[in-house]
C-alpha cells in the first residue's frame, strides 16, 4: 500500500473506531511503529486525529465551525461562484463539491435546468426547492467538519458518473504541489473527480495562493480554470500559460 493510501486508510480506521493504539494501527497496516507514528503525525499537524497517550482518536472540532467559515469573505465568495456558473448551460451533468465558495454557486445556476452530483449537504438541502435541479448525492461517511459526504463508499459511487464539468474547492495552490487538500478522505473523491471530469474549474480566493495541504489532488495540467478573487502573482500567470489553464476573476 502506498503512503497517501495508508494516511487515509488510517484516517478512516480511527473514524470507524473513535480512538485505537498504535499498537493497533500496527497490527491492522503490517507497518512498523515508526512508520505508523510518522503517518500519525501528518494527520495529527492538520487536525484530522488527535493524539493521546499510547494512541490516536479523532480530532476535537474544528476551532473555526463551518457556518464561520462559510460567512468569512462571504462577497468574493459570492463573486467567484457568480463567475463559475456562468460556464454552466442547459442540460450540463456538474459536480458541485463541498465548500463554502462553491455551495455559493447555487444562487446562480437555481433556475437553470441541469443534473448536479454533489457530496456537499447543504447544497443539497438548499437546492430542495428547485424541482428543475436534479440532484445526487455521493452518499458515504458524513464529515460533521465540512458538512460533507466522504470516504471510500462516495469515491466509488463517483467512478459510474460522467460530467461536462466539475466544480472544485481547495484549501491550497502550490507550484510546486499542485492543488491541495486538507482531508486525506475528501481527496479521494476529489481525484476521482477529475478524472471523470470534461472540464475542472477550481475555485479559491487570493489566500489559498502559495499553501498547500496534507494531500494533493490534482496537477494544474489537470484542470481548465482557475477561478478566483483577483489578480495573482505574475508566477502563477506564467505557470497558467506554460500549463494550459486560464486564470479567471471578477473585474475589479
Amino acid at each position: 500500500m502506498m503512503k497517501a493510501q495508508r494516511v487515509n486508510a488510517i484516517l478512516e480506521y480511527v473514524r470507524q473506531h473513535g480512538s485505537v493504539s498504535l499498537d493497533e494501527l500496527v497490527e491492522v497496516f503490517n507497518v512498523s511503529k515508526n512508520t505508523i507514528r510518522r503517518d500519525v503525525q501528518e494527520l495529527a499537524d492538520t487536525e484530522q486525529l488527535e493524539k493521546v497517550y499510547g494512541g490516536v482518536s479523532i480530532a476535537k472540532p474544528l476551532t473555526v465551525p463551518y457556518q464561520d467559515r462559510k460567512v468569512k469573505k462571504f462577497r468574493e465568495k459570492q463573486a467567484l461562484a457568480q463567475l463559475a456558473a456562468q460556464f454552466v448551460k442547459d442540460g450540463d451533468i456538474i459536480f458541485i463539491d463541498s465548500g463554502t465558495t462553491t455551495g455559493e454557486m447555487l444562487e446562480f445556476i437555481r433556475d437553470k435546468h441541469i443534473t448536479i452530483v454533489t457530496n456537499n449537504l447543504d447544497f443539497t438541502l438548499e437546492a430542495t426547492g428547485y424541482p428543475n435541479l436534479s440532484i445526487y448525492s455521493t452518499g458515504g461517511m458524513f464529515e460533521r467538519s465540512t458538512r460533507s459526504y466522504v470516504g471510500t463508499e462516495s469515491a466509488d459511487i463517483i467512478r459510474k458518473y460522467n460530467f461536462n464539468k466539475a466544480f472544485m474547492a481547495s484549501t491550497g495552490l502550490s507550484l510546486s504541489k499542485g492543488v491541495t487538500n486538507s482531508s486525506p478522505l475528501e481527496t479521494q473523491i476529489k481525484s476521482q473527480v477529475i478524472e471523470k471530469s470534461e472540464q475542472v474549474f477550481v475555485l479559491v480566493d487570493h489566500s489559498k495562493f502559495g499553501k498547500y495541504s496534507l494531500t494533493t489532488y490534482c496537477d494544474f495540467k489537470q484542470i481548465d480554470y482557475l477561478i478566483t478573487d483577483k489578480q495573482p502573482d505574475e508566477d502563477y500567470i506564467k505557470h497558467s500559460k506554460e500549463n494550459y489553464y486560464e486564470i479567471l476573476y471578477p473585474e475589479q
